[in-house]
């Protein structure tokens, strides 16, 4: 892959495949860095693929970034629980060859953007200790530490955390 500009990055929505690819890549990073087990990825494939197939318009939103043509990193907003929890943001993920170079912070803003014009007053997400990049463009974006607990899964010990931003 050779360098490009934040204007390379396209944003779109469902392609045939892109839900594999997802999973794939949750499945190989998680792995390769943490560690997390078969459990991981069945939950990720599961979870996507009954988010998508119950997605509504203006309430929900999935965006997939690609650079060249090629599947780089994506993100999803849930607005499918109470309103008074908000939107959860889920999947969000960008292929390590794309990391630092502007993909994941277009997705947020992407997905933000949506929850302000959905009226969602609140995004919520869960997550854990360790992923700094991460963090880093969620507070960017307003979202604040609010819990975080040691738990056992996906075959590992993690320190859960769960951040959100109030849009209104």
């Amino acid at each position: 892959m050779g360098g490009f500009h934040i204007n390379d990055i396209r944003i779109t929505g469902y392609y045939p495949g892109v839900v594999g690819e997802i999973t794939t890549l949750h499945a190989t990073y998680y792995y390769d860095n943490w560690r997390f087990d078969v459990s991981f990825e069945t939950q990720v494939g599961r979870e996507l693929s009954d988010f998508l197939g119950m997605c509504v318009q203006d309430r929900d939103g999935f965006w997939v970034a690609t650079v060249d043509g090629i599947f780089a990193g994506a993100v999803a907003i849930d607005g499918s629980g109470p309103s008074a929890e908000g939107a959860r943001l889920r999947w969000f993920i960008v292929a390590p060859a794309y990391q630092g170079k502007g993909v994941g912070r277009k997705l947020l803003q992407k997905a933000v953007k949506f929850c302000k014009s959905a009226n969602h007053e609140r995004i919520y997400l869960w997550t854990f200790k360790g992923l700094h990049a991460a963090r880093s463009l969620y507070e960017g974006e307003g979202f604040k530490l609010r819990e975080e607990h040691d738990v056992r899964q996906w075959g590992s010990r993690i320190t859960e955390q769960m951040f959100d931003v109030t849009l209104v």
